[in-house]
């Protein structure tokens, strides 16, 4: 009787020959897709030895959601309904089409990546964007790594070692996956000196602070947080003539990458790496991802003397980037040079969109959505955030569309939005979900409808 239950179930061939499972055949690989089906028959047949065969359909349907839940596991497009510009989890910065045709045509090929085409000799791939980089900071020099933590590390590591880094109290940062500056200071083989307090330095205690050991003076720029009231700092054209004065290193980790002044896009005024090596800072750190708007990448500017220095330094080749990573920041840093092309980078096209054409989209999606008896559909005003450690107090005024089930929670709303395909990531508010269009873009607003339709279809 068991046998013949179990002889009920249908053959695995069956379900790798159809076309909507041999579809993720390509992108998880036949095994995977073998490995998919066999976990699911194996279920069926112990739940048949209790009693009961599922219909083909049904274990279809489950074989179908195994291997949708795999590929989500993998790296897929994500439409960003957050509001969020800079969103971490969703890799931060869009690239820019400049950006992506350069990563295609070079990354499809062979490259002068290493290869001095004048002299026919062994080239630096760390030349490739050096001089762009010195163009728009004015430093004399620049070097590129695969981010600003990496860039942080061969700094310490070059001119720390064995001796003494002096950091502000109020600047002993956490970084995103719980890493903290004290810890990459250990691990440089740096040795911490804490100055001031949590609110308050003055430069009174850099200078009490030093000995012959100081190697660096540091400074990390609050781009992920604020210490608000009875605060007092030292900025860092001030430290860095302290600095000069003591004769150590005057180093600051500005993160968040601006190359711009931000003002004009209703933005708070954020230090510029220009800023920064004008007044004075030996070598400024910045990342390429987030208000630089390209590739995630550190870039380490400033004397021409200590980048030779950081060249030369062993850890330099684990922490170097790739072509692609160098086609698509030299792409991103040659429109900041072109006038009338920074709207190109999606970052500032982002910010310069206009609140009224936010608004017009809202209202189309909710007249082409409608709302159902399963899901309520409205337009709502909204605020965006920069994110990605960047201006972490500023909102920036939108619009969307928010989503209220009938039928169910906020939670399984939620996640009926990631399940679809493109998964749709919104945030919740109170009983909703609202898809902020800021993040959105136009192109990607049929796909909003679907999704939403979709949900209100939902058993």
């Amino acid at each position: 009787m068991e046998d013949d239950v179990l002889r009920a179930i249908p053959a695995v061939h069956r379900f790798i020959d159809d076309a909507a499972i041999a579809a993720y055949r390509p992108l998880l690989g036949a095994s995977a897709v073998k490995s998919c089906v066999n976990d699911v028959l194996e279920a069926a047949r112990a739940a048949a030895r209790s009693g009961g065969t599922p219909h083909f359909d049904i274990l279809r349907d489950r074989v179908l959601s195994a291997l949708a839940a795999r590929e989500a596991s993998g790296l897929i497009g994500v439409i960003n309904a957050t509001g969020v510009l800079l969103h971490t989890n969703f890799g931060r910065a869009p690239l820019a089409g400049a950006a992506l045709d350069a990563v295609a045509m070079l990354g499809a090929g062979y490259t002068n990546l290493e290869f001095d085409l004048e002299s026919g000799e062994r080239g630096s791939r760390y030349e490739r964007v050096a001089s762009q980089l010195c163009d728009l900071s004015g430093a004399q020099a620049a070097l590129v790594v695969n981010n600003c933590a990496a860039a942080v590390l061969l700094v310490l590591d070059t001119f720390a070692r064995g001796r003494e880094v002096v950091v502000s109290r109020g600047q002993l940062i956490e970084i995103g996956g719980a890493f903290r500056l004290p810890d990459v200071l250990r691990k440089s083989g740096a040795t911490l000196v804490e100055v001031g307090t949590t609110n308050r330095t003055y430069g009174a205690d850099y200078r009490d602070a030093w000995t012959d050991r100081a190697a660096i003076f540091m400074r990390s720029h609050p781009s992920n947080y604020r210490v608000e009231g009875f605060t007092a700092e030292v900025d860092a054209g001030s430290m860095a003539a302290i600095a000069r004065e003591l004769g150590v290193l005057s180093f600051e980790d500005l993160g968040s990458g601006a190359l711009v002044d931000l003002s004009p896009y209703g933005l708070p005024h954020e230090p510029t790496l220009a800023e920064e090596i004008a007044v004075g800072v030996d070598l400024v750190a910045v990342s390429g991802d987030k208000l630089l708007g390209g590739p995630q990448c550190g870039i380490i500017a400033g004397r021409s003397g200590l980048i030779d220095t950081l060249r030369r330094n062993p850890l330099l080749r684990a922490l170097r980037v790739d072509k692609m990573t160098l086609a698509a920041l030299s792409a991103t840093l040659a429109l900041y040079v072109e006038p009338g092309r920074l709207h190109e980078i999606p970052f500032f096209a982002m910010l310069e969109t206009p609140l009224d054409d936010l608004i017009k989209r809202a209202d189309a999606i909710c007249e082409a959505a409608q709302s159902s008896p399963k899901v309520q559909v409205d337009a709502r005003a909204t605020t965006s955030a920069v994110g990605g450690g960047s201006l972490p107090t500023t909102t920036i005024p939108s619009a969307g569309v928010a989503l209220t089930a009938r039928d169910a929670g906020v939670d399984e709303l939620a996640s009926r939005l990631r399940s679809g395909r493109p998964p749709i990531v919104g945030r919740a508010d109170g009983d909703s979900i609202v898809l902020d269009l800021r993040t959105v873009r136009p192109s990607e607003d049929a796909a909003v409808v679907a999704a939403i339709v979709s949900c209100a279809a939902c058993e």
